[in-house]
């Protein structure tokens, strides 16, 4: 029994849900539109105030896409009506980012900068030239080009320097010890 897919998705004010033929889904909001296509064998059934996510019978098939239909309807709800935000941190002495037009430059201890296009749909701010906040309104893209960041100079044990997640915390090793 999934239980993430028994779950009613409520609907904020402002949110509309519409599902077309063949389960193709717009979720539409203050802040944008989000469009996705579904397993059609799902039941999307749209009420006032809720969502629910139905499934026609118990094979397996269909049981594995139950929760991950709700859950990804949810994200598009909740992206559409308050957005999602990574926030990155970069540590190292000269390591740094700047916006220049609409790429991100980042500058990570290598003998060149990293130049990376910012996708459409997504904002990019600088509180610090040491701080990245990645913000938008579809889950899946916000993570993935905050991965993409943190790709470039992954944190590492010993100083600590590269680029993180805020909420990561970096396990410290000692390093060489002197022989006695």
């Amino acid at each position: 029994m999934s239980r993430i897919g028994n779950k009613a998705i409520p609907l904020p004010a402002g949110v509309t849900v519409s599902v077309a033929e063949g389960n193709l889904v717009t979720v539409k909001g203050p802040k944008g539109e989000l469009v996705n296509k579904f397993n059609s064998a799902l039941e999307i059934d749209v009420q006032a105030t809720e969502v629910v996510v139905k499934r026609p019978n118990d094979t397996k098939e269909i049981k594995t896409f139950h929760g991950t239909t709700r859950a990804l309807l949810n994200n598009m709800v909740v992206g559409v009506s308050e957005g999602f935000k990574k926030t990155l941190e970069i540590n190292g002495v000269g390591y740094r980012a700047a916006l220049q037009g609409g790429k991100l430059v980042v500058s990570a201890g290598y003998s060149h900068t990293v130049d990376m296009e910012i996708p459409a749909g997504l904002k990019v701010e600088l509180p610090k030239n040491t701080q990245i906040v990645i913000s938008g309104i579809d889950k899946q893209l916000v993570g993935q080009f905050a991965a993409e960041i943190r790709e470039i100079r992954k944190p590492e044990p010993y100083n600590g320097k590269g680029i993180k997640y805020d909420y990561e915390h970096i396990r410290r090793k000692e390093g060489k010890t002197a022989k006695k």
